[in-house]
């Protein structure tokens, strides 16, 4: 079954992923299983999504209960599930409004749309540019790839939209001297995730902050990966005591039900008027259900406390395998968005890993990056841990 899965979807389903050979069947808590029985500890969770593991009991009885009463209407009409997430999003975060959507690059097109209509409503018609980060990553969108600081995100979509420009990441010199009268926002990850799990000096965000205030230019954070717990605070900017005026979210919001969110300050929000911005299945009552039942959790089980004491043990343990190999170059990461560095590609890693069990990731060709669900266990850590130890350990024996 599992070969004409894949040699079925390879004639029908767009290429635009390249896709391991292996099929998916189900999933409980931080375990996946393929169409031929094999078990798998995951670390990717869905690209940061599975926040709370698989097939989570509270959420699958919310989802069914929600799916007996009401899918879909339009937002046109309010719906009890959606009210109440955005009431919790409103009082856990800085932001006073939020707006429904179905994907982070969604969440950050409206951003996008809100930071340039807040200063057009002001008369202030030459702010429009928004100053973004090299290596930075904001959707596949026209206008979130035109945001994005890599070159390979936008290439063969040339000519992408004018309006962004670019400065080095945890460079707040160099944002001052690009920063002017014609930018409405600077666009930034407090961590960047894609760009290398690259984690800034802990001033830099002030500064920025600081910097945006002088120049009356609002500041937009992108925590679609960072957000949710998944660095060991609600949203990463908690951890530099920096507020922005607008913030994305979406990945581990519903645990893998589709949904973006864009969390602003009521002055900035107010431009978003009736009919300037929306979307057919934003915040739909399936969907939102899901999600405030992640919220719930979160608040009932501790989790994200779990997940920082989880972070710190998880990363101390990599910083131990550094010591025990040279090729490992660097640790990184918050919480449990965690990387390492390595001074060759990583990818025949990622395989080996995962032909032992393991589903890890590598980006930028030679960092790994470990964001497994909030509530792994640190028996699952060290058996990664243990695993990598022996690749490595062997990957030197051979090229002695």
């Amino acid at each position: 079954m599992t070969a004409e899965i894949m040699v079925q979807a390879d004639q029908v389903i767009a290429n635009t992923y390249k896709r391991f050979p292996v099929v998916f069947l189900n999933g409980t808590g931080c375990t996946l299983y393929d169409t031929d029985g094999r078990s798998y500890t995951d670390f990717v969770a869905g690209i940061a999504v599975c926040n709370l593991g698989h097939s989570h009991a509270k959420l699958t009885e919310a989802l069914c209960s929600q799916a007996q009463n009401l899918w879909h209407v339009s937002n046109l009409y309010y719906t009890k599930p959606q009210v109440e997430l955005a009431a919790w999003l409103v009082a856990k975060s800085f932001a006073d409004r939020v707006f429904f959507c179905n994907s982070g690059a969604e969440a950050n097109e409206a951003a996008i749309k809100l930071a340039r209509k807040f200063f057009k409503d002001r008369g202030e018609n030459k702010r429009f540019k928004i100053i973004a980060m090299e290596q930075s990553f904001h959707g596949r969108t026209m206008a979130t790839l035109s945001a994005t600081g890599q070159e390979k995100i936008k290439k063969g979509f040339a000519p992408v939209l004018e309006g962004f420009d670019f400065v080095p990441f945890d460079d707040a010199e160099a944002l001052r001297a690009q920063i002017g009268q014609e930018h409405c926002a600077v666009l930034i990850e407090p961590i960047q995730g894609e760009g290398g799990v690259r984690c800034p000096n802990s001033d830099y965000l002030k500064t920025v902050r600081e910097i945006c205030d002088e120049s009356g230019t609002l500041l937009i954070f992108d925590e679609i990966q960072t957000g949710m717990g998944r660095t060991g605070k609600l949203f990463a900017y908690e951890h530099f005591g920096v507020k922005p005026d607008i913030m994305t979210l979406a990945k581990a919001l519903a645990n893998g039900l589709p949904i973006g969110a864009m969390l602003a300050k009521e002055k900035v929000a107010a431009a978003f008027g009736t009919g300037t911005h929306a979307s057919t299945f934003g915040g739909t009552p399936i969907v939102t259900a899901a999600a405030l039942e992640v919220c719930r959790t979160f608040d009932a089980e501790d989790v994200i406390d779990q997940a920082r004491e989880t972070g710190v043990y998880f990363r101390g343990k990599l910083l131990e395998l550094k010591e025990r190999h040279p090729v490992i170059v660097d640790v990184r990461g918050l919480g449990l968005l965690l990387g390492m560095k390595l001074n060759f590609s990583g990818e025949t890693l990622v395989t080996q890993c995962m032909q032992k069990g393991f589903l890890i990731n590598c980006i930028q060709g030679d960092i790994l990056r470990f964001i497994p669900p909030l509530i792994i266990k640190k028996e699952k850590i060290d058996a990664l841990i243990d695993c990598l130890d022996q690749l490595l350990t062997d990957r030197s024996a051979k090229s002695l």
